[in-house]
């Protein structure tokens, strides 16, 4: 049903509380529990539809209508913050007619003419897709960051945005005139250099899309769920409860308004001048923003950025067009949900339809069988699409999906291509539902699935070929070993030839050995020979997490490694030591410990340690012999922010004493070292017996070992 379907008074009412009901659902899916259940073209065909019959239909408005909304209520996992400035959201325009629309509404309000279009300044920015915050700082120092929540009140996630790179934690002064003004030149007359004393900056947290195909390759890894697209993947890290998580996401920032609170400080005057500001004090704005003249100049800005947006290494959906000067903002003020001087350009989703030529699987490193659809191919968002991900069975028999389907694929996010439904009216008489295979397509083992697990998986493990290549190409990657010059096309050459079969084998290369490669100049070759030698020495936490055992990720890998500084402590670990470590849990613990039963994978690290590779933390471990071991047998959990010491830096001075630091407080804990914003452990430790100390007595207490 759309809004151009003739409905009585009745029907009218009916549609119009089923949509709101509807909508409602998807907006806490996507606002609160950062997981969408249809796409964002979906959502907003939804609710538009509503839109258009409160508009032919006002008296039928609910009170409590979704369109009347910003966002939506906060999580009750953080604490609440108030907004000093309300954060609205903003209005879409689907395509150039809302554009003109929208247009005509500010003229009539401006009460200017026709006339008088071409002469409107308007601030034009990349639309990024991730999620709105609100950043404070006082004196130039970040004190407070929050989500936007419901407009009104958001989410306190102020430790998790201190963990992003690009985020200053302390304002550059900026040169200001005589008059409180933004000066153009620093080293005019009169000009000083400074810092508002409080200041309220709008910004979108984001994630990049090559950090996002990182940290999906990374869960899928782990056999953890990956995510959707970069916007869920955002809002997702940034509502971790552990900054160490968000801090391994590689979140990055673009802020693009400012609220200034200071008698010395003018307010900017355009919004252009509130960009240049928001530059000098350090703060990332997008770089591709640009002020026009008129409907058809946003026009074409919007036509350019149509293709060139899939070249950028962030996500955008849209344009976000506003009015430059500031002063016609308070002119035409908004409504309850959205300002009347700004409307969001959205892109139409690109979507294709194409032929499925064939389903093809492809073995993981852990054993898991994926189906891939071999497309026709086809152009799609700036590229040529052939390959598409069918994730698993259940997914195939959803979309009954079979080769020689047509095929509608969309670009999720823009970025991974999916099958998103099957045209059966183009689907051959003699078509037949597909067969899922039972044995691996790579060594003809008989595939099993375990438990409640989606996937289906190979339980050759050592003898799969694939799962032998993609544990190999692990051990090489980024996140793992992260040996540059080793890269997925040399790993398949040396297995090709017979030179690595498991990870050790890369330590026992020679150049002669790689000299003989087709293609293998001297100086690649004593390149990768020399970044082999050099990954032995990478941190502890690679080495686990290179071994790749199933569900252990980067993440994983360093919280093992900061419970187990050793191989040996590791290799020795409980089942119920281990999922006693806040995070792990008993299945993730069953399975550490059985992957340390297997004598392949115990004759492999007994050989890496022969070679050389790094088996323990040798820092702390020299740590520990120069310090004397007074905490020895002592538990350590610490919580909050400490004023002296990062969290990890505390963590490794109870180590380097003999000490064990963990995240969760139990009947085993000796100590709770509490810093500012505690959270729930606090009362954890009182309901057990167990000491607090403030970071004053702890300081005391290292100083004692010392």
């Amino acid at each position: 049903m759309t809004s151009q379907t003739v409905l009585d008074v009745d029907a009218a009412r009916q549609r119009i509380e089923e949509l709101s009901k509807v909508v409602e659902h998807h907006r806490f899916r996507y606002y609160v529990l950062d997981s969408p259940e249809v796409s964002d073209a979906v959502f907003d065909e939804l609710y538009n539809e509503l839109i258009a019959l409160e508009e032919k239909y006002p008296e039928l408005k609910l009170p409590s209508s979704p369109t009347q909304k910003v966002g939506a209520a906060p999580s009750t996992e953080f604490k609440q913050v108030k907004h000093r400035v309300p954060m609205l959201s903003l209005s879409n325009a689907m395509g150039s007619e809302d554009l003109e629309k929208w247009e005509e509404r500010i003229l009539r309000g401006l009460g200017q003419s026709a006339d008088e279009a071409n002469q409107l300044a308007y601030a034009c920015e990349l639309k990024i897709d991730g999620l709105s915050i609100a950043l404070t700082f006082k004196n130039g120092e970040f004190i407070e960051g929050a989500t936007r929540g419901d407009g009104e009140v958001g989410e306190d996630v102020t430790l998790n945005l201190k963990t992003i790179s690009v985020l200053p934690q302390k304002l550059t002064p900026i040169p200001v005139n005589a008059d409180g003004t933004l000066a153009e030149d620093a080293n005019a007359p009169g000009v000083e250099a400074r810092v508002p004393e409080l200041l309220e900056v709008r910004g979108e947290v984001y994630l990049p899309v090559s950090a996002f195909q990182t940290l999906n390759e990374s869960m899928l890894d782990a056999n953890e769920p990956t995510f959707a697209n970069p916007r869920n993947a955002a809002a997702g890290s940034l509502r971790q409860k552990n900054p160490r998580i968000t801090a391994k996401r590689r979140l990055a920032v673009f802020t693009y308004f400012v609220y200034v609170t200071d008698p010395r400080i003018k307010q900017p005057t355009t919004h252009a001048e509130s960009l240049r500001m928001l530059k000098l004090l350090g703060l990332p704005v997008e770089p591709n923003h640009d002020v026009v003249h008129g409907a058809s100049a946003v026009k074409a800005y919007c036509d350019k950025w149509a293709l060139a947006r899939h070249g950028l290494d962030y996500q955008t959906d849209g344009i976000v067009i506003k009015l430059n000067e500031r002063s016609l903002w308070s002119e035409l003020g908004n409504t309850s949900h959205s300002p009347r001087w700004a409307i969001a350009y959205k892109y139409p989703p690109e979507e294709a339809e194409t032929m499925l030529d064939a389903i093809q699987f492809e073995v993981g490193r852990t054993g898991a069988v994926t189906p891939v659809a071999i497309l026709h191919p086809v152009k799609l968002a700036g590229t040529t699409v052939k390959r598409a991900s069918l994730h698993n069975a259940d997914q195939i028999a959803r979309l009954d999906v079979r080769v020689g389907d047509t095929v509608i694929v969309r670009k999720a996010g823009d970025i991974i291509p999916e099958i998103l439904s099957v045209n059966p009216s183009k689907r051959a008489a003699d078509s037949q539902p597909f067969q899922y295979p039972t044995r691996c397509p790579i060594c003809d083992t008989q595939l099993v699935r375990e438990g409640e697990e989606v996937a289906v998986r190979c339980p050759n493990t050592y003898g799969c070929l694939s799962q032998r290549e993609r544990r190999l190409k692990h051990w090489v990657s980024r996140d793992a070993m992260d040996i540059e010059g080793v890269g997925e096309v040399l790993v398949s050459e040396f297995v090709k030839n017979d030179l690595v079969n498991k990870p050790s084998d890369f330590y026992k290369l020679t150049l002669d050995k790689l000299m003989a490669l087709p293609r293998m100049g001297l100086k690649s070759a004593e390149k990768a020979i020399k970044n082999i030698e050099g990954s032995k020495t990478r941190p502890f936490a690679r080495v686990i997490n290179a071994l790749g055992i199933r569900h252990v990720g980067t993440t994983m890998a360093d919280l093992l490694a900061e419970n187990y500084p050793s191989m040996k402590s590791l290799r020795n670990a409980s089942v119920s030591d281990l999922a006693a470590i806040e995070g792990v849990g008993p299945v993730v613990a069953e399975t550490i410990f059985q992957f340390f039963q297997e004598p392949q994978v115990n004759q492999l690290i007994d050989e890496l340690a022969q070679l050389g590779v790094r088996m323990e933390d040798d820092v702390e471990e020299l740590a520990r012999e120069a310090l004397p071991q007074t905490l020895a047998g002592k538990t350590f959990v610490i919580t909050g922010t400490l004023e002296t010491l990062e969290r990890s830096e505390a963590e490794k001075a109870v180590k380097a004493r003999g000490g064990k630091a963990t995240s969760s407080v139990s009947k085993n804990t000796s100590y709770l070292v509490v810093g500012a914003s505690p959270g729930s452990k606090v009362a954890k430790a009182q309901q057990l017996n167990v000491p607090i100390l403030d970071e004053t007595e702890f300081l005391k207490l290292l100083e004692k070992s010392d």
